[in-house]
């Protein structure tokens, strides 16, 4: 590439960021379709499960919105459907009469299960033709914007 000035740099950045932006919300938009049309769920259950499975001994729901960056009220709306369906569980933190932990039930785990391997599928079908140069290459410089990010977030503390 050959020198840009600190204009065109800019505006190189700011077509990047737009070239991104559109492909993930591309990427995300098929998503939650296959999850819609293939297993009648949504993105925010499929998150929700996929931080308890990462936690098997429970997570608190506080716990759970931080992880996800969402708010009480949406992980709790989820994990109320899925506790109805048998496929999560509350139970009570020792020492603490207020708080709850959320986790998956042996049910639980094997829906997710079935649904990270077919999310997996779709992902590796979406990014199909990518060397692993490229995912090398391009997960190192994203690395760096969320390395950014994690500072910024921990300033902001």
């Amino acid at each position: 590439m050959p020198e840009l000035s600190q204009d065109q740099l800019s505006k190189a950045r700011l077509r990047l960021w737009l070239k991104l932006l559109k492909s993930v919300n591309g990427i995300e938009a098929e998503i939650r379709r296959n999850l819609r049309d293939g297993h009648n769920t949504t993105l925010p259950r499929f998150d929700v499960m996929s931080a308890l499975a990462r936690f098997p001994e429970g997570l608190k729901m506080s716990d759970l919105s931080t992880f996800l960056k969402v708010s009480n009220g949406n992980v709790t709306g989820i994990v109320d459907k899925l506790t109805e369906e048998g496929l999560a569980e509350r139970v009570a933190v020792p020492g603490d009469r207020r708080a709850q932990l959320a986790r998956l039930t042996g049910k639980g785990r094997t829906a997710f299960e079935e649904l990270a391997l077919h999310h997996e599928n779709w992902i590796n079908g979406l990014l199909d033709g990518w060397s692993p140069e490229d995912i090398d290459a391009l997960s190192s410089r994203l690395e760096l914007v969320l390395n950014r990010q994690n500072e910024e977030d921990a300033s902001h503390a």
